[in-house]
């Protein structure tokens, strides 16, 4: 069952039952907002909106490693990423982008993984809907978690959420703080206040 994550909510990464996750993927979806109005109808099509996910990796408060469009796999091989998709869906459950972190791989130095979302092309999320992030065991196949960018907004980015390695095992906090950035570089200020 998927739990619907808040701001600053934190769950364990247990398989239900018991047992650690081995393998989660972090998923994104959007479609651009309709239009309103005369001047939309004379338009043809949506407008594009290419959202894009990113993956940065911290040691000790430090980042070690990135994961995004122009860097698909981390030096350690254990964060992967789908592949840049431009447009976005047609608003449906899937992802249009995401990011398969095998917790098993990381390097055992890496503490931290931090989710950020920022629109390249640089709308606001106001013209974004349907758009989501969730956590899914990729094993099984289950959702364990959502996100929904709901709101809209006047912001172009947002850290969504980081696993942490814990005494206990990995555990992930959804952190939604809307952000400015086309880049998760634009980001790098933002996401430090969150390690």
């Amino acid at each position: 069952m998927s739990v619907s994550l808040a701001k600053g909510q934190k769950i364990s990464l247990e398989k239900p039952g018991g047992g650690q996750l081995s393998v989660v993927r972090m998923g994104l979806g959007w479609k651009a907002a309709q239009r309103k109005g005369f001047f939309a109808k004379m338009l043809a099509g949506g407008q594009e909106i290419d959202l894009d996910a990113s993956a940065v990796l911290f040691s000790q408060g430090k980042p070690v490693d990135v994961v995004f469009f122009q860097h698909l796999t981390s030096n350690d091989g254990s964060v992967r990423h789908s592949g840049d998709n431009l447009v976005g869906g047609a608003g449906q459950q899937t992802d249009d982008e995401s990011i398969a972190v095998d917790l098993l791989k990381v390097s055992p130095a890496v503490d931290q993984i931090l989710f950020t979302v920022n629109s390249f092309t640089g709308q606001t999320f106001q013209e974004v809907e349907a758009a989501f992030c969730r956590l899914v065991d990729e094993t099984t196949g289950t959702e364990l978690a959502r996100y929904t960018l709901t709101g809209g907004g006047p912001y172009t980015a947002q850290i969504m959420a980081k696993v942490q390695r814990t005494p206990n095992g990995w555990q992930m906090a959804a952190i939604g703080q809307p952000a400015s950035g086309r880049t998760f570089q634009d980001l790098m200020p933002e996401i430090a206040k969150h390690l």
